[in-house]
């Protein structure tokens, strides 16, 4: 593997992953379990974070998943994740999950979580990742903002 730090554009780090929410993932009011979507969304990001950085990826922390709408029995559940910000050996995974029904026609925003991972070598400590383009407005202003997010999670 190749040890130097390659730069890589956000739309090569893009993942996205489709689910059926099935009964065995709900709770008792036919809603997907909080924990199940937590789930996926923590694979999902970290196969953004692996496919960004060329390397196994482990998950540092989560900083925030915001449940915007609940998911239903039935529904197909979207996650899509790309890379944020990369750091020295860390980077900030964006996620957005989409709820739809095919039965109704709609497709909604349900959820948005940001994650930290870390890449790790064969012997599992943390090596440098690949720097990060942003190439659209959207992209640049979530790479600036997962500074901020950074700085006021470390202190720095």
């Amino acid at each position: 593997m190749n040890n130097q730090r390659r730069k890589k554009k956000v739309s090569e780090s893009i993942v996205t992953m489709t689910e059926l929410v099935l009964p065995h993932y709900t709770n008792q009011l036919g809603n997907l379990l909080g924990g199940q979507l937590m789930h996926w969304i923590d694979i999902c990001a970290a196969l953004a974070a692996a496919k960004h950085s060329q390397r196994v990826c482990v998950t540092a922390s989560v900083d925030r998943i915001d449940f915007h709408h609940p998911i239903k029995l039935g529904n197909v559940v979207t996650l899509i994740a790309s890379v944020n910000r990369a750091f020295k050996t860390s980077m900030e995974v964006g996620v957005t999950v989409f709820a739809e029904s095919h039965i109704e026609g709609t497709r909604i925003l349900t959820n948005t979580a940001y994650l930290t991972f870390v890449s790790v070598g064969e012997n599992g400590k943390p090596v440098d990742t690949n720097e990060i383009v942003p190439e659209t407005d959207d992209e640049k202003r979530r790479f600036e903002e997962a500074l901020q997010r950074r700085t006021d999670r470390i202190g720095n």
